[in-house]
């Protein structure tokens, strides 16, 4: 890479001194035991003073394995925004002295916390009751990271929307509820993805451009979605650039599912099951993330500061996994994430206690593999 790239790149101010972080989303599955949320029924009264009780293990246990970065479940305030349940309304005012605690444990244990509300938050819709409701659940979880008292890092990402036969107008729209219904406080918490088949790169950059909305940038949706040919490298750093150079931006990563599955379905006439071979889609997420396509990206990415969110499948065994791929194929990547060529051996066998592994092929080889 050239000492121009280099010296271009947008990199805030002393970020340098500590490494990139890497995160995962909501369940943890190397700890099946800790719920994300309050899962119960409303009947039950679910509340988010039980969700935080299930998250204050999880900070354990993301601390315990050095998982810096966690996206928290949109369901953590069960019912909160429900319009037919108004009991549950107050529940993020009722639970302050909750959610301080569980902030300052957070910064204490520098974990990076995110939301990543539902496809069902809406912001460019036509249905003004459907955007109306989609604001209401933005502003329940931005209060949560305000009475969290969390910084600007800890966002809530979304994405534009739908097309509704017009892509234009759609972006548009989502201009238009930026600009004249959305609170200040959801403002200050809200960034903008791509997505792998309605919105690219394009539309958010032109998006930022109307508004200032800070961006994401999400490596597998930008393979599935490019159609104007954007360069890789240039779109990332016009979307870490949306970002202010005190804050540290994020991106997302996740490899496509390349499995093949068997699945029973129904003949048309006879109606008897029938065992079909199946085709993964390229828009699919895969249990792990694959070491060489991840370290690509980051080769590609050299000299840009920003965290990683992994979206496999798997959640926090994807993690757990990468790492020491990452110092056996790429010290130099690994390094970017403070993992030196020391801790290989208890990187290895963290994952080991949580993961058996196949044979390699080398060894396949010797006994006789195809």
């Amino acid at each position: 890479m050239s000492a121009h790239r280099r010296q271009s790149s947008p990199v805030p101010a002393g970020s340098k001194l500590r490494p990139l972080r890497l995160g995962v989303p909501v369940k943890l599955m190397g700890a099946p035991d800790i719920k994300s949320n309050d899962t119960r029924r409303w009947q039950q009264n679910p509340h988010l003073k039980v969700s935080l009780e299930h998250m204050d293990r999880a900070l354990d246990y993301l601390d315990r394995h050095d998982i810096r970065m966690y996206r928290l479940s949109s369901d953590l305030a069960p019912y909160a925004t429900h319009p037919d349940m108004p009991q549950f309304h107050s529940m993020v005012r009722d639970s302050d002295a909750e959610l301080r605690a569980f902030g300052a444990k957070a910064k204490k244990l520098d974990i990076r916390l995110s939301f990543h509300p539902s496809q069902f938050v809406v912001l460019n819709s036509p249905d003004a009751a459907l955007v109306e409701k989609s604001i209401w659940d933005l502003s329940s979880q931005a209060e949560m990271l305000d009475r969290m008292e969390l910084g600007p890092e800890a966002v809530m990402v979304i994405h534009v929307g739908g097309t509704y036969g017009d892509r234009t107008a759609a972006n548009a729209r989502w201009v238009e509820t930026w600009d004249n219904k959305l609170p200040e406080h959801v403002r200050r918490r809200l960034v903008l993805e791509h997505d792998d088949i309605r919105f690219s790169v394009s539309d958010i950059l032109w998006i930022h451009e109307q508004t200032g909305v800070r961006l994401i940038f999400d490596h597998q949706h930008f393979w599935c979605l490019n159609p104007d040919g954007l360069d890789m490298r240039d779109a990332l750093e016009r979307v870490i650039r949306t970002w202010p150079k005190d804050q540290r931006p994020k991106v997302h990563f996740s490899s496509p599912r390349t499995e093949m599955r068997e699945l029973k379905r129904k003949e048309k006439g006879t109606r008897k099951l029938k065992t079909v071979l199946v085709a993964p889609v390229n828009t699919g997420h895969a249990d792990f993330c694959n070491p060489f396509e991840f370290i690509t990206f980051m080769r590609t990415a050299e000299g840009l500061d920003f965290d990683v969110m992994l979206e496999a499948k798997v959640k926090d065994l994807a993690l757990i996994r990468l790492r020491p791929d990452l110092l056996r194929y790429a010290p130099d990547v690994a390094q970017r994430f403070g993992l030196e060529p020391a801790k290989a051996l208890a990187l290895k066998a963290e994952e080991q206690l949580l993961l058996e592994e196949e044979a390699d092929d080398e060894e396949e080889a010797v006994h006789g593999g195809s």
